[in-house]
């Protein structure tokens, strides 16, 4: 029960985020490719200068958005503290890149230009995003606050990975070592 509160905090972030990111990406994909296309005819592209920046940033950091929910489905699987630190740094870089493309759809909204729909929707999910990636963040690390909240670390298990982290006793020979 006690190791139920931090998988039960994870997984909803963890499938919101992978929903919101998927979206973000399909969504900044879209708006790219009508902005290279109207750069070879004559009609205007969407947004306004700083629209390819961020088209091309929210392309990245919904591209390690969806890896660090992967790493974290992974985590959630097998609730140990070795897949802690990948799905952390996964989810820590994630939200740096997402954090770039907050402030770039941050100079996009302040510039105040005619801009689609859709573009607006995506500034939207960029900022609901580098909230709720912060979040899932949080609940991942909840671990640091003890094994209550998150996974057990190797050594206080039995019978695993902790036993070859024990020291080898002392005047074993080589050859009954090997």
């Amino acid at each position: 029960m006690a190791m139920e509160v931090g998988r039960g905090l994870t997984l909803p972030l963890l499938v919101l985020n992978f929903c919101l990111y998927l979206i973000a990406a399909c969504l900044a994909g879209w708006a790219l490719n009508k902005n290279i296309d109207s750069s070879i005819g004559s009609s205007y592209y969407v947004g306004n200068g700083a629209t390819n920046f961020f088209l091309i940033l929210v392309l990245i950091a919904c591209m390690a958005g969806l890896a660090s929910c992967f790493a974290g489905i992974h985590h959630l699987r097998v609730w140990r503290s070795e897949s802690l630190a990948g799905a952390g740094t996964a989810a820590l870089i994630a939200w740096l890149l997402t954090l770039l493309a907050f402030g770039l759809a941050c100079k996009e909204i302040h510039l105040d230009h005619p801009r689609s729909v859709r573009l607006r929707v995506l500034e939207a999910f960029t900022i609901i995003l580098a909230f709720t990636q912060l979040l899932y963040l949080l609940s991942l690390h909840a671990g640091l606050l003890g094994d209550k909240y998150g996974p057990p670390s190797s050594s206080a298990s039995t019978g695993t990975a902790g036993q070859f982290l024990e020291k080898p006793p002392h005047g074993t020979p080589a050859a009954a070592a090997v």
